[in-house]
């Protein structure tokens, strides 16, 4: 097919990109700086910004014929103000440009967890992106994934910095919040099945990794990749604002993605419906692995040590 990728230098779409062109794809990435961007060989690079619609319609055509479908992987995970509103103008222009193109599909990465009433702030404004790509022309694939390890991945860096720094954490009940986390590697090969199975167009599907566990026993096995123990003091109290300057204060975090973390960890984040493994089998990876292989490819020293192990490599 010719495909489309949007967020093509980011976490997901950097490896999504090589996987599409190894299946036989001829894709196109969307780069606010084309000049900036080392394209894969064979991968066509169209410049434009989803805040400028006027830039979208290049990026649907490839050698004279538009593309068959999109991948949106554009999110605003740092936050900053008025992030909601960039997202959602993002969405708009993206769903408008891609119906008056007539792309068939888009394949869109979403955001794990319950819909209610107490979603974080980042959970909402992906759900309100979802809505907006599913209201256009296109047929809308949707999968929702938790936290995603990998080198890059926001989430489990914060993960990763807490792990290597603190022996002893003092954090709230949160802790216990169950939460199921996916390979990247897993994420991609989701990614890039849906676009080969017709009955996945229009459908919504939930994606995670082989284990459920909660986040004290995330950040208590990562610290034993990297070679020691973790003590965990639960308190009964400590509001979202207090544990978001805690991770400023012990990690590298900026503020705005240490308060949308902090509020995500609130609201279980499981598979409930695990349909789309009939559609794309795909041999998950253990959480321990794909840490190991997270580690490796930040160049952890700890990681690097990791990676001359049988399986473990980036």
């Amino acid at each position: 097919m010719r495909v489309l990728v949007t967020g093509a230098t980011g976490f997901v779409g950097s490896r999504l990109i090589p996987t599409l062109r190894a299946r036989g794809h001829d894709v196109v990435a969307l780069v606010r700086d084309a000049d900036g961007y080392a394209a894969p060989e064979g991968v066509s690079v169209v410049e434009g910004d989803l805040l400028e619609p006027e830039s979208l319609p290049p990026a649907f055509e490839l050698d004279g014929e538009m593309v068959d479908a999109a991948y949106y992987l554009v999110h605003s995970m740092d936050g900053g103000p008025g992030y909601e509103e960039r997202d959602r103008n993002c969405a708009t222009n993206f769903a408008a440009a891609a119906s008056d193109a007539g792309v068939d599909r888009i394949v869109y990465l979403g955001g794990l967890g319950e819909d209610r009433e107490e979603l974080s702030e980042h959970l909402r404004s992906r759900r309100e992106v979802e809505r907006i790509l599913g209201e256009g022309d296109p047929a809308l694939t949707t999968l929702r994934a938790a936290i995603i390890i990998g080198a890059g991945s926001a989430s489990f860096e914060v993960i990763a910095g807490l792990a290597r720094r603190l022996p002893v954490m003092v954090t709230p009940k949160w802790v216990d919040t169950l939460c199921q986390p996916i390979a990247i590697a897993d994420v991609v090969a989701y990614l890039a099945g849906v676009l080969d199975v017709p009955e996945t167009a229009g459908e919504t599907f939930e994606i995670g990794g082989p284990e459920v566990l909660t986040y004290a026993e995330i950040l208590r096995r990562t610290r034993r990749q990297l070679g020691g123990g973790l003590r965990i003091v639960r308190v009964p109290v400590l509001s979202p604002e207090l544990s978001a300057r805690w991770l400023r204060l012990v990690t590298d975090v900026n503020p705005y993605l240490a308060r949308s973390l902090v509020e995500g960890l609130r609201n279980t984040v499981i598979v409930e419906d695990d349909r789309v493994r009939e559609f794309v089998p795909v041999e998950r990876t253990p959480f321990e692995l794909a840490v190991a292989r997270a580690l490796a490819e930040s160049g952890d020293d700890e990681g690097s040590r990791l990676s001359a192990l049988p399986g473990v490599s980036p």
